[in-house]
Parts: C-alpha cells; structure tokens; sequence
C-alpha cells in the first residue's frame, strides 16, 4: 500500500493534530517531498513532534523516511514512459531533450537562487568573514563535497579558511569556536543531525554561523545567524542533486568575491602567492 493510500485507511484512528497533517498531505501531495519539517509545521498548524509521531505511526523512522516513501508513491502514479528520473527528466525523454531540460533546470536553480538573495544579510555575512580570526566550513555528504569547494575557493586568498571532513572532528572543531570566528554550514535540507549539531555548538561558542540551504526554517537554522537560500528542488530520491550543488556554489562564489572586494590588497597577493605556489605542478 503506498503511503498515501495508507493514511487514508488510517485516517480515523489518527487524533485532532494528526488528521490536520494528514489532510495537508493528501490535498498537497506532490510539494511535500521539497518541504522541511519545519515547513509542514507551519502549514499545517501542528508541531514538529506531532509530525515526528505522525510519521513513526505509519511505520516510519523519521520524517526523511516518510518523504523518501512519498517520492516512491507519486513515481508509482506514473507509467514507465513518463517516469520522472530527476525533477523535469522522463524516461522517455530523447538525448536532446534532456540536455535541454538539464541546462534549464540547472538555469532555473540560478534564477531562483539570485531571486531569493537578501542582500542585507549577505553585506553582514562578508563583514563578519573579513573580521573573523578564522572561516571554517562544515557539510557532511554530498554537502561536504560542497564545503570543500568553498574551502578550496577561499584557501587561495586567505589563511582564515579551515575544514575538517570527519563529523566526529567537526563537532569538536565547533564547540571550540571563538567569537573572533565564522562558521559556514553546508546542508540542503537543514535537517541532516551532524549538522544541525555543529551550528549549534558554533552558536553556543560565540560563532557567527552561516547557513547554505535551501529552507529558511528548518532545524538547523535555529541556530545560524545569517541564511542563504538555494533555489533549487531536491526530492528524497535526488540526493546530491548537482543542480542544487550549483545553487550552493553560487552562493560561495558571491561570498568569495565581495570578501575579495573587501580585502582587495591583502587577497590580490595571496592569490598570486597560492597560485606560484601549485604553479610547478602542472605540465
């Protein structure tokens, strides 16, 4: 039984707080794989622990888990031919078609993420990087692969720039933080538990924290100062999505660049120092 067949047999024996999430879910079926936890506790009006209990009573773990049953139930509604592979991409697509439709989802995700900018709190963001003692990044998954990106990009303009790879480093990286430091934390849902406890043991030690992600609430913004927003939808099944990691790599590249305009002197002559320095690598 898929899962929205499932809630609908269950629906009577659910309480008051659950019915009103069962019913947002069965009226807004095919956005609730791009919302966050948080999110569906808005619209529905019922907390995030009656959600959490909601989803444990339909057999599973968590809310991750739910939404990776519901991108399964809504793929099931397709035939073959019009299975959706990525967000836009069908099975049934010709080569020229999914080009196209990769270039413009990817496009897409640009728009959006440029559209979504708050440019007050990203002049904040570069102010508290260019004061900072020091920048550390923070992801985990496929957000870490992105934290290596930003690490890389700043790397060769400024010795502030510091990341760890393990979690278990990373969490210890966090709780001793000073004030004198910024935290850059990667994660497209919010929700990812590494994470959301690495910007809360940044907060806790007096860090400016800085999220990337793609929900303005979410478990792990309660504990960040500034927000960035990707624009950029990732159902359950699309992990790792590189149109979302482009949105991602937007943001760093904006940050990098107004930090660069800001220590203009200073990072004009790292980056011909770091540069000379890998020069005798290549061929």
């Amino acid at each position: 039984m898929d899962v929205f067949s499932n809630i609908s047999t269950l629906f009577n024996s659910f309480t008051k707080s659950e019915k009103r999430v069962a019913e947002y879910i069965l009226q807004n079926r095919s956005q609730i794989m791009y919302m966050s936890i948080t999110e569906l506790s808005e619209k529905s009006s019922v907390g995030e622990s009656s959600i959490f209990r909601f989803c444990k009573g339909l057999g599973y773990t968590g809310y991750q888990e739910f939404k990776i049953a519901v991108a399964q139930s809504l793929s099931g509604e397709n035939s073959d031919a019009t299975y959706t592979i990525g967000t836009e991409i069908l099975l049934n697509d010709s080569l020229e078609e999914m080009a196209s439709k990769v270039k413009m989802t990817n496009i897409s995700a640009l728009d959006e993420t440029e559209n979504l900018l708050d440019y007050g709190v990203l002049r904040e963001a570069v102010e508290k990087m260019v004061e900072a003692d020091k920048i550390r990044f923070f992801g985990i998954g496929s957000s870490l692969i992105t934290a290596m990106e930003g690490h890389n990009k700043f790397l060769r303009i400024t010795n502030k720039a510091e990341l760890t790879v393990d979690s278990h480093l990373q969490a210890m990286s966090a709780a001793l933080m000073t004030d004198k430091e910024v935290a850059i934390v990667i994660s497209y849902s919010g929700q990812t538990k590494d994470s959301i406890e690495v910007a809360k043991m940044a907060k806790a030690s007096g860090a400016y924290v800085i999220a990337i992600t793609r929900f303005h609430k979410s478990p792990m913004t309660a504990f960040t100062d500034a927000t960035l927003l990707c624009g950029a939808n990732e159902g359950p099944l699309q992990g790792g999505s590189l149109s979302a990691k482009i949105a991602q790599l937007y943001l760093l590249d904006v940050l990098y660049f107004e930090y660069f305009k800001k220590t203009y002197e200073v990072s004009k002559v790292n980056k011909e120092r770091t540069a000379k320095a890998v020069a005798d690598k290549l061929l």
